[in-house]
């Protein structure tokens, strides 16, 4: 019997560089090519003038008082200053601490306060969105304080506050500043602290989503992140000269890992189309920076598709890309290769807590299989599925997914407990997913643990009945989850996002599935939606879902 059990290839060897050194390398080999280009900001900068950029930047924090593993935030949308910010970081020594640009002040608070951050570095206003009226609401003395040397009573730890932009906020040190009071310091201190580095040295922390309970900060190493975006590359056959546009936001695991590290370590263009994900200004991109690439999570790719302009915008330029971040329906997969031209397009699976990839389709597998699986398992990674009493299951068995290697986190910042509770003495750390692994290796994700629906007794898996009704050509998006029920334990519910201009009845719902799928996997309860309540990263959030289905069928 042939148990769920796979070692990835360890043909290729891993980087034993830190991040800066990736960058020094990149910059040795192409430094005239054009390493990162805003498009929203109109700004480009080649990977010589990125190197310089970010050595400044470097030099400025430490001149104003961080020392090497100090945490500085940065809170901000896609742009130029975010990415010379995580380089100058990783060149410190200091661990860049990613917040989401959606958090509000008890987000915000929750954070700084819990890795002790002794800088950040935040956004100019953006829309709703006023970051340096939020940051002085939060820390009220940054008014009366000298730039660098901030006391605030809430929190001890702050020091800097820096904003990007031109008009800065008393109290708040301007990012161009900090630039130029670096170029200006002795570059010893920082090539001492450079020298200091270690590619096993916390790199970044990460904040879980914390849907069940407080964020928990992942803490990730330079060999982590930055061997994890190389070979994310590598399988999906990106190579030097590429362009890859990325809409996806930085601040994820998706954006500075799967992009702007693929990018250091292969030799490709990171392109933003804008601050944020809007589909049009990312079709634009696409055709004016002749971008040959692309990232985003499947409801960036359903809106693209969806866009009234589409057939407006040439996609002759693109080859190849990754499709991630959440369950990918075969459907949507399917007109992503044949309309966007992206006939290389892979998909990945993973988690921040292995950094994040652990899974990928290869550009050489069938479209079958890429379109039903999430591929096989990562170089120099070990994966296994197991049982509720963690024995590993044979081949073809549902069970949860565990990965053990390189990308695995060092831990959760400053919480051994919660460290414990998924990761075991072993190095194997429990996703909370639900997969199978069949003869090849291949798997195939069939949910989470926790979105698993049991009905009478009976195991349900909302992935399997999603891809089945997406083949309904008026079905745009679908999301199955369970509600509470008194006589089952739980029932399936349904909200379907129809295609504009589609029409569909519960009863034709209900017909489209007789005859089709076990009576059992039909919806009881079925609801038509024109949007899903989600995460900034893309991810759909059903536990949302079930609380507003679940209070609405108490009435």
């Amino acid at each position: 019997m042939k148990l769920s059990h796979v070692r990835g290839s360890t043909d290729v060897p891993l980087l034993t560089k830190t991040i800066g050194q990736a960058l020094d390398h990149a910059t040795s080999v192409w430094g005239d090519v054009q390493a990162v280009r805003s498009c929203e900001q109109d700004v480009s900068l080649t990977w010589g003038e990125l190197a310089d950029r970010s050595r400044a930047f470097a030099a400025g924090l430490l001149d104003l008082g961080l020392c090497p593993g100090d945490r500085i935030g940065i809170w901000s949308l896609n742009c130029v200053e975010w990415t010379i910010t995580q380089f100058a970081a990783a060149r410190a020594g200091l661990i860049l601490v990613t917040i989401n640009p959606a958090y509000r002040l008890f987000e915000l608070d929750y954070v700084l306060r819990d890795v002790g951050c002794a800088a950040i570095v935040i956004a100019p206003p953006f829309k709703t969105s006023d970051y340096p009226t939020m940051m002085a609401t939060l820390v009220p003395e940054i008014a009366s304080s000298v730039p660098g040397h901030l006391c605030s009573s809430a929190l001890p730890a702050l020091k800097l506050v820096v904003q990007i932009g031109q008009v800065v906020t008393p109290g708040m040190m301007p990012f161009d500043a900090v630039l130029a009071k670096g170029a200006a310091a002795d570059p010893r201190e920082l090539e001492a602290a450079e020298a200091d580095v270690r590619p096993d040295h916390a790199a970044n922390i990460q904040f879980t989503s914390g849907t069940t309970g407080s964020p928990k900060g992942v803490t990730l190493s330079h060999s982590n992140i930055l061997n994890n975006g190389y070979f994310t590359g590598l399988r999906a056959g990106l190579r030097p000269g590429d362009r890859l546009c990325i809409p996806v936001p930085l601040y994820h695991c998706f954006g500075m890992v799967m992009g702007n590290l693929a990018c250091v370590t292969h030799g490709m263009t990171m392109i933003y189309p804008g601050v944020g994900f809007d589909a049009a200004a990312t079709l634009r991109a696409i055709e004016q920076e002749r971008c040959t690439a692309l990232y985003g999570v499947p409801t960036m790719f359903i809106g693209m598709l969806d866009h009234p302009r589409f057939d407006d915008f040439s996609m002759v330029s693109l080859r190849a890309g990754i499709m991630a971040g959440s369950l990918c329906p075969p459907a949507v997969m399917r007109r992503v290769h044949d309309r966007m031209n992206m006939r290389d397009v892979t998909i990945c699976y993973g988690m921040t807590e292995t950094s994040p990839v652990s899974y990928q389709s290869a550009i050489g597998d069938t479209i079958e299989r890429r379109v039903s699986t999430v591929g096989q398992v990562h170089p120099h990674l070990e994966s296994k599925i197991v049982d509720p009493d963690g024995v590993t299951v044979p081949r073809g068995a549902p069970g949860e997914i565990c990965t053990r290697g390189y990308a695995v986190m060092i831990g959760y910042w400053n919480d051994p407990q919660q460290t414990a509770a998924v990761m075991d003495q072993e190095g194997w750390i429990r996703t909370g997913d639900l997969g199978v692994l069949d003869e090849d290796g291949y798997c195939t994700i069939v949910g989470r643990l926790k979105d698993l629906v049991i009905r009478g007794g009976e195991n349900l898996y909302p992935r399997e009945i999603e891809d089945f009704l997406h083949t309904h050509p008026a079905i745009k998006d679908v999301q199955v989850f369970g509600v509470s029920d008194d006589k089952f334990g739980e029932e399936l519910c349904v909200w379907i996002a129809l295609m504009n201009g589609a029409s569909l009845s519960e009863g034709d719902v209900r017909q489209f599935c007789h005859g089709r799928i076990a009576h059992n996997k039909i919806p009881r309860y079925i609801q038509f939606v024109d949007t899903f309540p989600m995460t900034i990263t893309g991810k759909v959030q059903k536990f949302v879902m079930r609380e507003e289905m679940e209070t609405a069928l108490k009435k």
